[in-house]
């Protein structure tokens, strides 16, 4: 049974009826460029062949049910009181994308919703943010609201900074709404559009592997608060409104003008900013094989500088390294989660066996690992 089969089905069960149409998000990957959105930079992440899927029917009474494959658990309530505080857990991922497009000011017909995932939870695939973006095209197209693809990511992002209450940027629903197959999604997190990158890994022989080291992450308690505030200090100590404004040649002076760990903080964001646009133009011109170094250098930076890497992680990246993948990084928000590894295929079954031997050699849990491939944005599935 495929994912629309189950999220089907689980409506029926709940409603009573087919649903009036089933839209689908991925999950993301972040090539490189993590924690350089919330303060206005450059990231390039790729959607991926994981999906949440929603089935969605119109209400005529005003009121919004929510249900899922995933539990027995239907939430209903007024579209009314789908403001910030009144809803908690996953739930405020959907419904706070309702409050975001105007559910509350009234005139907004009912909705049931059910949905089905096949993204792993909690390990830096952004999840909610598929969440937030089947939502918000299921919604788009039912209200009519003639949004365009940053509209609709804005309303994600509000949902996760004011109804889930998580200071995230947009980088997530940006890379889930704008990703088309074969490519990744240059963000510019200052102008309203994205621009898509080739990133055609299968004619290269390459793939991108996933390493799951099933150590949970979340960025509500993780310390994600505290980096977005070190973050904003440097900016203020260097008189300027983001880090973005900020240029590798900046640094000295930083340096003199805040303490080492802020300094460390912002270093990372200011270089990362730089490897992004580097990556980008290797893989416009020379394509993906060239951009392995900037991996390893990106998953040093967050390790050393931002301090977001976990053991875990360090070991997936250095054991698929020396076991002959091009690049490896860690992806998402840290403190737990993913690696990825850049992949010669045919060293797939080499790669995954020296990161389990590692694994085992530290007494970690196995790692869950699978391939990836660069995938649809958001769309109706019918």
């Amino acid at each position: 049974m495929t994912i629309v089969d189950r999220v089907t089905a689980r409506f029926h069960e709940i409603v009573g009826n087919e649903p009036r149409g089933v839209w689908s998000a991925p999950g993301r990957v972040n090539l490189i460029g993590d924690h350089t959105d919330y303060n206005g930079g450059f990231a390039l992440p790729m959607a991926i062949n994981r999906d949440t899927v929603v089935a969605v029917d119109y209400r005529d009474d005003g009121l919004v049910r929510l249900g899922s494959t995933l539990n027995d658990t239907v939430i209903t309530t007024e579209l009314a009181r789908c403001v910030p505080g009144s809803i908690s857990g996953r739930a405020a991922y959907p419904l706070g994308v309702l409050w975001a497009l105007g559910a509350a000011r009234g005139g907004m017909r009912g909705l049931d919703i059910v949905l089905d995932t096949d993204i792993p939870i909690g390990i830096g695939l952004s999840s909610s943010a598929a969440i937030e973006c089947a939502v918000a095209v299921a919604v788009d197209d039912l209200w009519d609201l003639g949004l365009n693809r940053m509209e609709m990511a804005h309303a994600g992002q509000r949902a996760e900074n004011d109804m889930v209450g998580i200071p995230t940027g947009m980088m997530d629903q940006i890379a889930c709404l704008y990703c088309e197959v074969d490519s990744a999604v240059f963000v510019d997190c200052q102008l309203p559009e994205a621009s898509t990158i080739p990133f055609a890994l299968e004619s290269e022989g390459l793939a991108v592997l996933v390493i799951n080291t099933h150590v949970p992450h979340s960025n509500s308690t993780s310390g994600y608060q505290n980096r977005r505030a070190t973050c904003d200090r440097a900016a203020a100590a260097m008189g300027v409104d983001q880090l973005r404004d900020l240029a590798v040649d900046d640094l000295p002076k930083l340096r003199a003008s805040v303490d080492d760990e802020t300094f460390r903080r912002a270093r990372h964001v200011v270089t990362e900013n730089a490897r992004v646009v580097a990556v980008v133009d290797l893989l416009r011109h020379d394509g993906p094989r060239a951009i392995g170094d900037f991996l390893v250098a990106s998953h040093l930076s967050m390790k050393n500088d931002f301090e977001i890497s976990i053991p875990q992680i360090d070991v997936a990246v250095q054991a698929a390294r020396a076991a002959g993948a091009l690049g490896a990084r860690m992806t998402g928000g840290g403190f737990g989660g993913a690696a990825i590894a850049l992949t010669p295929r045919e060293l797939l079954p080499v790669v995954e066996h020296a990161v389990r031997q590692e694994f085992s050699a530290h007494s970690f849990e196995e790692p869950e690992m699978f391939v990836v491939t660069p995938s649809r944005g958001a769309h109706r599935v019918y």
